[in-house]
């Protein structure tokens, strides 16, 4: 499932990290990778802010549906 849709406060693990290969090194560069983890912290307005590798991140909803968990 998409990181979108992940309950707020639950650590999940990630499975896949999708979207063009600029995009997922983008994304791997920030910290998403294949089996690490991640928790949303909040919403806001479509943007998801999560807690990945001790940092807390802000990405948009179209970079956060190319995370699956």
């Amino acid at each position: 499932m998409p990181l979108t849709l992940a309950t707020t406060g639950e650590e999940s693990i990630i499975k896949k990290v999708g979207g063009r290969p600029e995009i997922r090194q983008h994304l791997e560069n920030l910290g998403f990778v294949t089996g690490g983890s991640v928790t949303v912290i909040t919403t806001i307005g479509g943007n998801v802010i999560v807690k990945v590798k001790g940092a807390r991140i802000a990405i948009s909803r179209e970079m956060a549906g190319k995370i699956q968990i």
